[in-house]
């Protein structure tokens, strides 16, 4: 794989949910791919809406591009997902890594789906770990990064990795490892194998939340994170990251949308089904997570 090729990459960061969307580019044949795109959803009155989809979709047309993928890295808690608007509009294929499946068949049981088809169906590829592929003509391959999820994955494309619920920029550490399925030391195995990548690769996170109420950054380098990254670069083993990575889960609440995006990410960015009064509706199960924050 040609790892000095060059993408050019522009973030679109959403404010709502602090969330970066990407597209990648190739310059020589001006093909990209969009990576985890945001559905517009506001929790307090139930409205949906695709401006962060159609900001994207401007893009692409100003700058004469064609759409080849729509890539998710993993069922996101924090959003929804707008790949399937995407795929409408564009053609183009959706992708996620294959671990899915074990994330349906988890939520499946927390949703009480019992005829939910666990089977990542709903995405037109399900990516193996390291499977390649192209975005135009720059070579890309596709690591296997759970912790964060059973099945988070992170595309390198070019000499540009996106990243992800994995690392944040270095001034914010790492991702949480307490959802059902994650594991901080999973989460450690899968950072260090991020940061084996050449030091010059570009780490594209998928969040940021502006630390000092700083401006949104999302790019950084591998030296960058080995040297400077709050958490990996004060835990110099994987006991010790565990304990802190822990430590920092047991004070966080949940992400005030999980049981709003997750049924509709592991159904690959598809909102309910309207009933018939025309309406759709999600379905909250009670006292299924732990995490409360009463205080």
């Amino acid at each position: 794989m040609n790892a000095t090729a060059k993408p050019e990459v522009t973030g679109f960061f959403d404010k709502r949910t602090f969330s970066i969307q990407y597209v990648v580019a190739d310059p020589a044949t001006k093909k990209c791919a969009i990576v985890d795109p945001v559905l517009d959803f506001d929790e307090k009155s139930g409205a949906t809406a695709t401006r962060n989809a159609d900001r994207i979709l401007e893009f692409v047309r100003d700058q004469g591009l064609t759409v080849e993928r729509i890539l998710d890295t993993h069922p996101h808690a924090d959003h929804l997902s707008a790949a399937r608007h995407l795929k409408a509009k564009t053609g183009a294929p959706t992708a996620i890594g294959e671990k899915v499946i074990e994330v349906q068949e988890l939520w499946k049981g927390i949703y009480h789906w019992p005829d939910f088809p666990a089977d990542g169906s709903q995405w037109d590829k399900l990516f193996a770990e390291g499977e390649t592929f192209k975005v135009g003509e720059i070579s890309a391959k596709v690591l296997f990064s759970p912790g964060h999820t059973l099945a988070s994955i992170t595309y390198v494309i070019g000499d540009a990795a996106f990243v992800h619920d994995t690392l944040f920029m270095p001034d914010s550490g790492t991702a949480r490892a307490d959802f059902p399925g994650g594991s901080a030391r999973r989460l450690w195995q899968s950072i260090k194998e991020i940061l084996a990548l050449p030091d010059e690769t570009r780490i594209f996170t998928g969040h940021d939340y502006q630390p000092s109420g700083r401006k949104p950054l999302w790019e950084s380098t591998v030296a960058e994170q080995k040297a400077e990254n709050t958490h990996i670069a004060k835990c110099k083993t994987e006991a010790e990251f565990v304990k802190v990575r822990e430590a920092r889960d047991r004070t966080l609440p949940m992400p005030k949308l999980i049981l709003h995006a997750l049924q509709v990410n592991i159904n690959g960015g598809r909102l309910p089904h309207p009933e018939a009064n025309g309406k759709r509706y999600l379905k909250f199960p009670l006292d299924a997570l732990d995490g409360a924050a009463w205080e």
